[in-house]
């Protein structure tokens, strides 16, 4: 048990943030068999196939992700790949410059990692990160990228009713349903671990709370100096992340953007390529690319590509269009 000790300026410095390029480091660990329960199984299964099929050096950044086995210090992640976040929500591309510019005195760890990774990092700091980089930028635009705004909705929901339980109750309130593995008393925040117990102080840095979808089942505390002090849990609403439900087209949507394009924003809950959404909808290939073309255009539907495909997936916009019209 780890207890964490909150003074007033602490209190008034603990915030909320967002993480793309931590999102990236736990859905590789996800891959690599940190989700025992399947929570995940729906995306992993999908993406698999596109890594494997990727003309892209990944093992950059999968070499620093260790698996999740073997021993209590085999969950660790070294703290250089993935640096607090200095903005609530930074994008990959802000938090990768965070990470090209690691200083060489940073760059250790405890983590099981190749030794001959490490060694290359740093015999040459400048080149190595750059090509860490380039690994998280590929492996994003063919793991994560498609899928990133119903995370990113997820994520928002719980950080707003995260924001409401503080406003109601303070920090006793915004803790009690956080997560089984913490909880708060007497201005002190317990955290089960199953290597490290003792007391910590914020020295008046404030935590960082950072809800994440990959995470899960685990809760993830970085403690120690140089990075700000944070908490990496899973958001409320997790377990429903990759379930589909049927696709009806709502009435109230064909209303505004037409039937044929209703029933395309319908069918992507889950990223799809063309010939995929042809063969749901029972459109030509040729028709589907011209909605997706004036679907894009407003801002509803965005491409990613994934190896040899191109995947379509709703933006935030369309996310939001499609719930106020199911709703």
């Amino acid at each position: 048990m780890i207890e964490v000790e909150f003074g007033l300026e602490d209190v008034a410095r603990t915030r909320f943030a967002l993480s793309p390029l931590w999102e990236v480091v736990a859905s590789v660990r996800v891959l690599k068999g940190a989700d025992e329960q399947g929570l995940h199984h729906p995306w992993a299964e999908r993406v698999r196939p596109r890594l494997a099929a990727a003309d892209a050096d990944l093992a950059p950044l999968f070499d620093l992700v260790p698996v999740p086995a073997r021993s209590p210090w085999s969950g660790r992640v070294p703290g250089f790949i993935c640096p607090a976040p200095a903005t609530p929500l930074p994008s990959l591309a802000v938090e990768l410059e965070a990470v090209k510019a690691t200083p060489p005195v940073l760059l250790h760890t405890t983590a099981e990692v190749p030794p001959a990774r490490m060694a290359a990092l740093r015999a040459d700091p400048r080149r190595e990160l750059g090509r860490l980089a380039e690994a998280i930028e590929a492996y994003w635009e063919l793991a994560l990228a498609p899928y990133w705004p119903r995370v990113l909705t997820l994520l928002e929901n719980d950080i707003r009713y995260r924001a409401g339980r503080l406003v109601e109750g303070g920090a006793q309130h915004l803790f009690a349903d956080l997560d089984p593995q913490v909880c708060w008393a007497d201005g002190t925040l317990h955290l089960e671990h199953r290597t490290f117990h003792g007391m910590r102080r914020l020295d008046g840095r404030g935590l960082l709370l950072v809800p994440s979808a990959f995470v899960w089942p685990r809760v993830f505390s970085v403690l120690n100096e140089p990075w700000q002090p944070s908490l990496r849990y899973p958001p409320r609403g997790v377990g429903t992340l990759w379930h589909t439900r049927p696709a009806p087209v709502s009435e109230a949507l064909a209303g505004v953007v037409g039937r044929s394009r209703a029933a395309i924003l319908a069918q992507l809950a889950a990223p799809a390529s063309t010939t995929d959404l042809a063969h749901r909808t029972g459109l030509t290939p040729g028709g589907v690319s011209q909605h997706l073309a004036a679907l894009r255009a407003a801002g509803l539907v965005g491409a990613h590509r994934a190896g040899r495909h191109v995947l379509y997936a709703r933006t935030r916009a369309g996310e939001t269009l499609v719930t106020a019209a199911g709703a």
